[in-house]
């Protein structure tokens, strides 16, 4: 530890001479003959990380633990802004905001990854040495100010980049030495330290200031973060340095959602009109941060926002066009839209702009540039989602008969997919007056039964047919009467899409339709069974052992809580009957061990894996018991998240009568695709999407972990020699899930 502890102390003022002063040469730029990065700061990474090694490890951070102090209060000094950093983000504003992500990577993140280290293992001493460093670090920051020092500045922003990027430690720590109170006035000290100094001056100093009352706008006094409100509104509207804007944007994005109206709405007018101002001069990463930032003025300005829609819009709309290839782009400019949308005063208005724009582009969608009819889909589903009847019926007459004509036609996935999406929102906000409108409800059922067929087509690619589900989904809650007579034709082309179908989320939503007939068939499940059996499946006997083969093999692929509640309850439900088909169908169970030794590839080419063959009725019995297990890691790790799953087998009643109160939220990865418009597509697609179109759905409120065990209890009463032998082929694991659920 010695030589290392040496390297460590001498490699700072290296590093404070070189890369922070800029004052010798500090080799960036330089390769190594591997291609190896040669610089300083690559250097003072490997050490932090190595460092970072010790203190995680649990016996070598015994080593350290005596000078945990000083290895904090000499990190936060290398976390000091270099020259280099200083000259490249007055340069060019979008790198400063991409080095102050989370995904960026510098000697400053991996400085602050090592204090994160140093916190989880020594807990309240380590977060202690934190706040005892940045305050003597501040002092020496004072005095070099008051020596008239050029770079006092620098030390000061990296005691509150420290503070900042470990806030969520400090505010929810229970142990400081300090109390809560005295750690906000301790923040607000530093902050409030350097407001006198002006915004050319120091510009990365405030860019910080304000970064760290956003980060801590949960502690500090109402007053001073109303000061700082005031501060950010001002910078964003004056000529001041673009970092200092940047950080205006980030502190107005935590403080806007939560500050009073009467404190906004003075100034909302203003704070409008410069960042609509900052929009036209804005690109890339900037782009972004000022659309994120116009979003909260406008939810925070709410009816003010009806006065300046008529400004705001149409600059919005130009940025939306400029970067209409970009879909990640795309969404953030819709998201904009969305909160106009959403403003009182403003939904006819922005309806009137955008459907004489999107009308024309959506009647031809050939001739128009790369991604502008796919994304004028998503824009005409944002203005669907919850929409009142005269708006939908506007939309309807504008653009509903050039959405069908691209499912029908269209080769573009992407295309494909918002065409389908924005079908299913026409159909969740227009619901049976939708048939009306044209006059003819016989044609427009029609055309929604031809764009089913396409979208079902086997043939068609995965990528193209993705939301087929969705929108049948809709079909099916909105429309039964109409899509009674096509059941037999609808399950019988479902299957066939399942049958082609590689990619797993459109499996899986298409196996939540088949869930959802089994509801709506109920207390007749039976008949839709035999509705299965009638209809033929290539390669299967029938699309009933077609479809319960595949299932319950996705089943734990199932994404989103409603999904898994309505595909758990069908499999319940059709357990329930019993019926004669379910003893010829066997299904696979779990994978079989190997014998050992490592799988290489060829050994899994020439040996795929081996399942296990169980009756389906076992399998389903298994699955249910897997969803109450699933529930109860969810509702523990809720209740502690640091405690270790072997401590809870020991035993808990509360956790236990808590499991069967879940709603059963437990959430899934989703899948990653090849087209980069799906993947941002999903990426930003939340519950509030599925709330818009399924909030209506009764199945949505079920309790998921009560509803299953209700089910056990009452299948294992009506037959309980099946229910023991069924039992038999399950693991521990499932039969004391089960336990618990029969004696709650």
């Amino acid at each position: 530890m010695r030589p290392l502890w040496h390297t460590f102390e001498s490699s700072l003022q290296v590093y404070l001479r070189s890369s922070i002063d800029g004052a010798e040469d500090s080799y960036d730029g330089r390769y190594d003959s591997d291609g190896e990065e040669k610089s300083l700061d690559t250097f003072v990474i490997q050490l932090f990380e190595f460092l970072s090694t010790i203190v995680s490890s649990r016996r070598l951070s015994k080593t350290i633990a005596g000078n945990v102090r000083e290895l904090v209060y000499q990190t936060v000094a290398f976390l000091q802004i270099t020259e280099q950093q200083v000259h490249t983000w007055s340069m060019d504003v979008n790198q400063f905001v991409a080095d102050e992500d989370e995904g960026s990577y510098s000697c400053r993140i991996s400085g602050i990854l090592l204090l994160e280290e140093v916190i989880n293992t020594f807990g309240s001493e380590g977060i202690n040495a934190v706040v005892d460093a940045a305050g003597k670090r501040f002092q020496e920051s004072q005095r070099e100010n008051s020596a008239s020092s050029l770079s006092w500045w620098r030390l000061r922003e990296a005691v509150l980049f420290t503070l900042a990027s470990l806030s969520d430690q400090l505010v929810e720590a229970e142990d400081l030495r300090i109390d809560p109170a005295n750690l906000a006035k301790f923040i607000e000290q530093l902050i409030m330290e350097d407001t006198g100094i002006g915004y050319h001056e120091c510009p990365f100093l405030y860019a910080r200031i304000f970064t760290a009352v956003a980060k801590f706008s949960s502690v500090i006094n109402a007053g001073i973060l109303e000061h700082f409100l005031n501060a950010a509104v001002r910078a964003i509207t004056m000529d001041v340095p673009p970092p200092v804007k940047v950080g205006a944007c980030r502190a107005l994005l935590q403080l806007l959602p939560d500050m009073n109206s009467s404190v906004i709405l003075p100034q909302i007018m203003n704070l409008f009109s410069s960042l609509t101002d900052l929009l036209r001069q804005a690109t890339d990463e900037t782009l972004v941060l000022v659309l994120e930032t116009l979003q909260q003025a406008i939810k925070a300005g709410h009816e003010a926002s009806a006065s300046i829609e008529s400004i705001i819009s149409p600059v919005i709309l130009n940025v939306w066009v400029a970067h209409i290839s970009d879909p990640f782009m795309s969404i953030d400019v819709i998201d904009v839209l969305e909160a106009i949308k959403n403003s009182p005063g403003c939904l006819h208005p922005l309806t009137s702009r955008i459907l004489p724009f999107i009308g024309p582009i959506l009647n031809k969608p050939h001739q128009q540039p790369e991604g502008l009819a796919s994304g004028s889909l998503d824009l005409l589903t944002m203005l669907l989602k919850g929409a009142p009847s005269d708006i939908v019926k506007t939309a309807y007459d504008f653009c509903f008969a050039a959405v069908i004509r691209i499912v029908l036609h269209s080769e573009d996935h992407g295309e494909l997919q918002n065409a389908t999406e924005c079908l299913a929102a026409f159909i969740s906000s227009g619901r049976q007056e939708l048939l009306t409108w044209s006059g003819d409800p016989g044609f427009t059922m029609r055309s929604l039964l031809d764009a089913t067929s396409r979208l079902l087509n086997p043939d068609l690619e995965g990528s193209g047919s993705l939301f087929a589900g969705k929108y049948i989904l809709q079909l099916i809650l909105h429309l039964p009467s109409e899509m009674a007579p096509h059941v037999q034709d609808l399950v019988a082309a479902l299957v066939r899409r399942l049958q082609s179908a590689e990619i797993l989320a459109l499996k899986g939503s298409l196996l939540l339709i088949f869930a959802r007939l089994v509801h709506m068939s109920y207390p007749n499940v039976d008949q839709f069974i035999n509705l299965l059996v009638s209809i033929p499946a290539d390669g299967h006997e029938n699309s009933f052992t077609y479809v319960m083969t595949e299932w319950t093999k996705q089943q734990g692929e199932i994404q989103s809580a409603y999904q898994i509640k309505v595909t758990t309850s069908a499999l319940a439900l059709l357990l329930s009957t019993r019926h004669s088909e379910f003893a010829k169908v066997n299904v696979p169970g779990s994978p079989i061990q190997s014998n050992g030794g490592i799988t290489t590839r060829s050994k899994a080419r020439s040996a795929p894996e081996q399942w296990t063959i169980i009756p389906l009725p076992m399998k389903i019995l298994a699955l249910l018991a897997d969803t109450l297990i699933e529930i109860q890691e969810q509702v523990l790790s809720n209740e502690d998240e640091d405690s270790e799953w072997e401590e809870v087998h020991e035993g808990d009643a509360k956790a236990e009568k808590d499991l069967l109160r879940s709603a059963g939220t437990s959430q899934f990865s989703k899948p990653t695709y090849d087209q980069l418009e799906a993947m941002a597509r999903f990426e930003n697609q939340d519950d509030e999407v599925d709330d818009h179109l399924l909030g209506t759905d009764p199945l949505n409120e079920i309790n998921l972990a009560s509803y299953v065990a209700d089910f056990l209890l009452k299948f294992s009463s009506e037959d309980r020699p099946l229910f023991d032998n069924l039992c038999q082929g399950l693991t521990n694991a499932q039969r004391n899930v089960i336990h618990m659920a029969l004696n709650r």
